[in-house]
């Protein structure tokens, strides 16, 4: 994070007693991971992860700080799991060699580099990695401010979004539809609510 966002959430926290270096790691009971796309040119389909781990790291005395998400590839969900008739679930496709191919890469990762103001928009630059391939990608970021919770921890809240091209990270599996089109479209949104408590 750059000096002007880190100052703004310095100034909405406590000063450490301890040390010039605090990480707020992720607390997975009050974050999301999210995403939509498009199914048939007809509807989103949403789903998430329900495992993942990641923290913020901010540097008070350089007034830097850098964030870090590890989400696990199995931990898909987008409420699909009956296979019917079907040879296999949605998700079951998602987590095979067409999707993500959990077994070969069971997490993917996002790390940082930079943040810039934009207009009125802060957007996080960094690396994501799906599958190997390590790619750039931007995100949308609104701090939602600090808290004290009831057990005297200190808290940050945070709201990232942005959106993916899938087949940039190999996620190329798709069916053509008779009159035109495709099954599963290419650009894929991500969501990410993120409550952060200092460890």
């Amino acid at each position: 994070m750059p000096t002007r966002l880190v100052i703004l959430v310095l100034a909405a926290t406590p000063l450490a007693a301890t040390a010039a270096i605090e990480t707020y790691p992720l607390d997975p009971l009050h974050t999301s991971v999210s995403f939509a796309i498009d199914h048939l040119g007809l509807s989103m389909i949403h789903g998430r992860f329900s495992k993942y781990a990641g923290k913020i790291t901010i540097d008070r005395v350089a007034k830097t700080g850098g964030v870090e998400l590890v989400v696990e590839t199995a931990s898909v969900d987008t409420n699909d799991n009956d296979k019917g008739n079907r040879p296999r679930s949605r998700d079951e496709h998602l987590r095979s060699a067409d999707f993500f191919e959990v077994e070969a890469h069971p997490t993917m990762t996002f790390r940082s580099t930079g943040i810039r103001r934009e207009g009125g928009d802060w957007l996080l630059d960094g690396d994501l990695t799906i599958k190997g391939t390590r790619r750039p990608i931007t995100l949308e970021v609104e701090f939602l401010g600090a808290a004290t919770d009831p057990w005297g921890g200190s808290r940050l809240g945070f709201s990232a979004r942005g959106e993916i091209d899938r087949e940039a990270w190999g996620l190329n599996w798709n069916q053509a539809l008779e009159a035109g089109g495709v099954v599963v479209g290419r650009k894929v949104t991500l969501d990410i609510e993120a409550e952060l408590v200092r460890s």
